[in-house]
């Protein structure tokens, strides 16, 4: 086959066509052996198949094999399918293992860099060989594998070019890997199969980014999450999508939003196709910004039903729906006053409000609790009267008098000089928060929401209220018997 091949190549170069020409090759080939035109008539050890990794040049592409002349009288084939969907070119120059020395052929066997030789053996391993091997175990270091009879070990680190987290789950799995390390006295072989992913994405690499735009919609893995945002993989490449790209809720973290492993679509908002650098949005490529339409449903004064996403010693964060959040002032949480809005609401509670405020180009948008519910103060002039003494709480002192609660949002101030009938040097020397006590109504201004009260006329009141009943019980005790007997004093 060889020989023929030889033959073919010099009837093109010296015109085949010259029968002369032909008879004087075939007579010059006839004494001389495959083994010594190519230089392998001497022992084994000296040839060329223990050299490893050579470059040599195309020189001629059949339908299944190609031949490679390496200089002078060295020549080998390699298999068409280890150069994939691109066969070489005449003239090419390539990286080959050389495997063995076919004697029948006269022929060097090759691999092409980075493909799968076919037979391996501890005699002929060389570093950089692509082999294929099969996991048998695995331990806290790595993986265990069989290549040929051969005993390999693949550190964990080696083993994918992201981590994984459970090793055996790849136990009994066949997979090219790459010779990185070996001992042929001790046996020793460490292999790469992270090697091998890293050369392929790289090449996946250069290929998309010839296809990737900015604008488009491509699906992707998450391979890994990080407190900025998250990595994810289009097959080959990576791009960034940063936490604000994730949701149109705020606040929110990466993790909260995605986990590895998740398979998502993405759209490419930035592409640096010089660097590889991508940035992406995933709340982009799910379509319209909820806020769009902010402006016809939350208008100012509609009533809408929220969840409490965050509470804060300011208030609380409403979410109405997702990507539109608003705050809940504390102040818009009750009439009565509160401590703390936790002391009202929790995260997870569903509350019915009415929108006060709404900024759309800003993004934000302002609730109020208690102007959803029933307003205490419209009916106040109704039910409290002035002169009227009631029954209230103390909520807290100032300086200048006690605020008390006749019912839930509704409150009114006793002045200091409404505590008492004797001198108050300050309101906490009478009154403490919580305590019950009874106050008679000064004035009553609903639209001003106020409330006049007095602690000491209700006293007053209370006195002169129960005075006549004193004084016929005194009268009573005054009233002495009359005496029997006739005696008179």
């Amino acid at each position: 086959m060889a020989k023929k091949h030889l033959e073919e190549q010099y009837k093109e170069k010296f015109r085949p066509d010259d029968s002369a020409l032909d008879q004087q090759v075939d007579a010059a080939l006839a004494d001389v052996s495959m083994d010594a035109l190519y230089g392998f008539d001497k022992p084994q050890t000296s040839t060329p198949a223990a050299s490893g990794m050579k470059r040599g040049r195309v020189v001629s592409v059949g339908k299944d094999d190609v031949f490679v002349d390496f200089g002078g009288k060295s020549q080998g084939i390699a298999s068409l399918l280890q150069f994939g969907e691109e066969p070489p070119k005449v003239g090419d120059e390539i990286d080959f293992n050389v495997e063995r020395y076919d004697a029948s052929e006269g022929l060097l066997i090759l691999t092409k860099k980075g493909s799968l030789a076919s037979n391996v053996s501890w005699e002929n391993l060389e570093i950089g060989q692509i082999v294929e091997g099969t996991v048998t175990g695995s331990n806290k270091g790595g993986l265990e594998l069989e290549i040929k009879g051969m005993r390999a070990f693949m550190p964990a680190g080696q083993v994918d070019i992201y981590f994984q987290k459970d090793l055996t789950t790849l136990i009994g799995q066949k997979f090219p890997v790459e010779v990185t390390q070996f001992e042929r006295d001790a046996r020793n072989l460490i292999v790469s199969r992270r090697n091998i992913l890293e050369r392929e994405k790289e090449e996946n690499k250069k290929k998309m980014l010839l296809e990737l735009a900015e604008g488009q919609i491509r699906r992707g893995t998450i391979r890994s999450i990080m407190d900025f945002g998250a990595f994810v993989d289009l097959g080959g490449i990576d791009g960034l999508l940063h936490v604000s790209e994730m949701s149109f809720r705020r606040g929110m973290k990466a993790s909260d939003l995605a986990k590895i492993g998740d398979v998502v679509d993405v759209k490419i908002i930035k592409l640096d196709k010089e660097t590889g650098k991508m940035s992406l949005s995933l709340k982009q490529a799910r379509g319209v910004d909820p806020w769009a339409e902010a402006s016809t449903k939350y208008a100012v004064g509609t009533t809408v039903t929220g969840r409490v996403s965050k509470v804060e010693s300011f208030g609380a964060f409403i979410e109405v729906e997702e990507g539109v959040e608003g705050l809940l002032p504390v102040s818009e949480m009750s009439f009565a006053r509160i401590n703390h809005p936790s002391d009202l609401v929790k995260e997870g509670d569903t509350l019915k409000l009415v929108v006060i405020k709404l900024d759309e180009l800003a993004r934000k948008m302002s609730f109020s609790l208690k102007q959803a519910g029933p307003n205490p103060w419209t009916t106040a002039l109704e039910r409290y009267h002035v002169g009227e003494v009631v029954d209230a709480k103390v909520t807290r002192a100032t300086d200048f008098g006690a605020f008390v609660e006749l019912e839930p949002g509704l409150e009114g101030l006793v002045h200091v000089s409404e505590l008492s009938n004797q001198r108050v040097r300050t309101p906490a020397d009478v009154v403490k928060p919580g305590q019950e006590v009874r106050v008679r109504i000064l004035s009553v201004d609903a639209e001003a929401r106020r409330i006049g009260l007095s602690m000491s006329q209700a006293t007053a009141a209370k006195a002169t209220a129960t005075a006549p009943a004193v004084e016929a019980t005194l009268s009573k005790k005054k009233k002495r018997p009359e005496l029997r007997g006739g005696l008179d004093f």
